[in-house]
């Protein structure tokens, strides 16, 4: 019987973990953007269980804590794949701050986040994370490194988590606390930077890879493949402006912000193969990066069963050759971006 794709499993590096093409993103279940109830929340993560997908991802910053402690109520003692990240320390919140929204979070936990990526500070937040995890969890990423985060503050910060919490990550990795160990961001430059400096297993690169965009291709990825680094794809629907498509009414997001001209111009273009072909744009977004050998993993951040139940169809969904060659011929994908063929 044919394995579907969205459970079909690539190794990580030279690490003893294995991926599943689909992974859950527990972004949303951390009160992305609108307050998600506790039952939704662990319902959402039970159904991830029920497709078959065994493969987590998490981060202290999303809810400040919520989204670790859902997924540890539900997925404690099972043999699942956890990642999460180290680079914020939560901090107990001024109550003169508690805004309904904070960082794009709503009815979070009572903390906010605070840049560290310190020696003593990484290894406090691994702590802390596995008290809400209840473990340690398998793959940890250096969260949001880069000019675009830090703005004049980069080079601090690279400094601080080059010299101290990617020590602290090195020291848990060889006493077999953790397995991996990356940067999670969604810039390229950072990653190169990473590549070139450091010893890593994993990339999780968040939006820079995707049907709309791939600049990644010209460098960074080859990069990985020479390197033997692989890459998780975080961010396939850019925000959501290749979930939602650009027909119905706005506003259309991109990069968490509405979308410019250029990108709805380009949306629109590709939602006009799509209807060629009868293929739902969301199930291209996540099956393009799958495609490339470095890439082992695309996360789907899900905040309902609904969710969950589509992002597994729309991952296993039938895609003609003719549609990604297509593609190429009107100049919407490069020549040489790696397409999929038929299911793994």
């Amino acid at each position: 019987m044919t394995q579907s794709r969205s459970l079909q499993r690539r190794p990580l590096g030279d690490t003893a973990l294995a991926l599943p093409a689909l992974g859950f993103g527990a972004a949303p279940i951390g009160n992305l953007y609108r307050p998600l109830p506790d039952e939704q929340a662990l319902a959402t993560i039970a159904q991830a269980l029920d497709e078959g997908i065994d493969y987590f991802d998490t981060a202290p910053h999303y809810g400040f804590g919520l989204s670790e402690q859902r997924l540890g109520s539900v997925l404690m003692g099972r043999p699942v794949i956890l990642s999460s990240k180290v680079g914020r320390t939560l901090v107990p919140l001024d109550p003169q701050a508690h805004d309904p929204v904070r960082f794009g979070f709503a009815g979070a936990a009572d903390f906010t986040p605070v840049f560290d990526y310190r020696y003593e500070a990484v290894q406090r937040q691994l702590e802390e994370t596995a008290g809400r995890l209840g473990r340690l969890p398998d793959i940890v990423y250096a969260h949001d490194l880069g000019p675009v985060t830090h703005g004049t503050r980069d080079e601090f910060f690279w400094q601080q988590f080059r010299t101290g919490g990617y020590r602290a990550l090195l020291e848990r990795k060889a006493v077999g606390d953790i397995q991996a160990i990356g940067l999670g961001v969604n810039e390229i430059g950072v990653c190169e930077r990473a590549l070139a400096e450091l010893d890593l297993d994993v990339l999780l690169l968040a939006g820079r890879y995707t049907l709309l965009e791939q600049e990644a291709l010209g460098r960074l990825l080859p990069e990985c493949e020479a390197r033997g680094v692989s890459v998780v794809i975080g961010g396939a629907f850019n925000s959501g402006v290749l979930a939602t498509g650009v027909q119905p009414p706005g506003p259309h997001y991109y990069n968490y912000a509405p979308a410019p001209a250029s990108v709805v111009h380009r949306v629109a273009a590709l939602e006009a193969v799509c209807a060629e072909f009868a293929v739902p744009l969301p199930a291209a977004a996540l099956q393009f990066p799958t495609a490339h050998p470095a890439v082992v993993s695309v996360i789907a951040g899900c905040a309902s069963t609904a969710e969950v139940r589509e992002a597994r169809t729309r991952m296993d969904q039938p895609i003609p050759a003719e549609f990604w060659t297509t593609l190429k011929s009107r100049g919407l994908l490069p020549a040489q971006a790696p397409c999929p063929v038929g299911v793994f």
